[in-house]
């Protein structure tokens, strides 16, 4: 199993929560899983950039915490699963780290489905900006045996003639587009399982509160693509998981107070696809 983070965030995200409780990388370690965590080039560990990038010291907490719906600033959501502490908080921003290069999808899906290839395959868990290139990666590499994606916000592809048109919101981010790929290259992500993750504080239609609505289109391009996975024979799932009953989740649902109870629905779904 190879973890993939998103935007502003490293490997470290995997290893604990917040509140310094076992992160997933710990949990299916003794679940019996290897476990790989990925620092996407140019970010963490992986930070020695050959290119430039500009990094601003701007103070944007109050931006991120409103962008992946943890509440209005300062204020938590009701019924949030983040740990109720100004420490855990203090935490979770110190683990947000810049880009010290351009962000290279394709030099991303490169290096991971290189990794796939020494490792000799597994099942890939992407977060966030990570979903992007773990579909090309999925496109590049038939050593990865399933896809996890936990809230993929981008990079979503559709076989040529298929693509939807970008969807509106009033997101500071602008409309939600996708990319058109081969439907050769398409059908490589038919021949393996994928499941996508989506959290809570996502309406099912358009709102005033700008993230919120920035999520409801990530949702509905998420279910697009999944469809179109499942038209063309292969095997997408999308769970939102208030539709499951599972409440008060926000955009890094895999570091919160539940996450032994979102392992356990991950660790249940490698178990119907036979990958455990």
């Amino acid at each position: 199993m190879s973890s993939c983070t998103g935007q502003g965030k490293s490997a470290k995200t995997w290893e604990s929560t917040p509140d310094g409780r076992e992160g997933f990388s710990t949990l299916f370690l003794r679940r019996d899983f290897g476990v790989y965590l990925i620092d996407q080039p140019r970010r963490g560990c992986a930070g020695r950039s050959t290119v430039d990038e500009t990094i601003k010291a701007t103070a944007d907490d109050q931006f991120w915490f409103e962008n992946f719906r943890m509440g209005i600033w300062p204020k938590l959501y009701d019924g949030s699963q983040f740990p109720q502490s100004a420490e855990a908080l203090d935490q979770f921003f110190r683990q947000i780290t810049p880009n010290t290069g351009a962000y290279d999808e394709e030099l991303i899906a490169a290096d991971v489905a290189a990794l796939m290839e020494k490792i000799g395959g597994g099942i890939l868990v992407t977060h966030s900006q990570g979903g992007g290139p773990g579909w090309h990666a999925a496109i590049k590499s038939n050593k990865v045996r399933a896809i996890v994606a936990y809230e993929p916000g981008s990079g979503f592809v559709f076989p040529e003639g298929e693509t939807p048109a970008p969807l509106p919101t009033i997101s500071p981010f602008g409309a939600l587009g996708a990319t058109s790929i081969a439907p050769a290259d398409f059908a490589k992500l038919t021949r393996i399982p994928i499941v996508i993750y989506y959290g809570d504080y996502i309406p099912d239609r358009p709102s005033n509160n700008w993230a919120m609505d920035s999520w409801r289109v990530r949702l509905r391009m998420a279910r697009l693509f999944a469809a179109c996975i499942n038209r063309h024979g292969g095997d997408a799932t999308v769970v939102h998981l208030p539709e499951q009953g599972i409440r008060g989740n926000f955009h890094f649902l895999f570091t919160e107070k539940n996450n032994v109870q979102l392992a356990d629905l991950l660790s249940a779904w490698l178990k119907e696809k036979k990958l455990d």
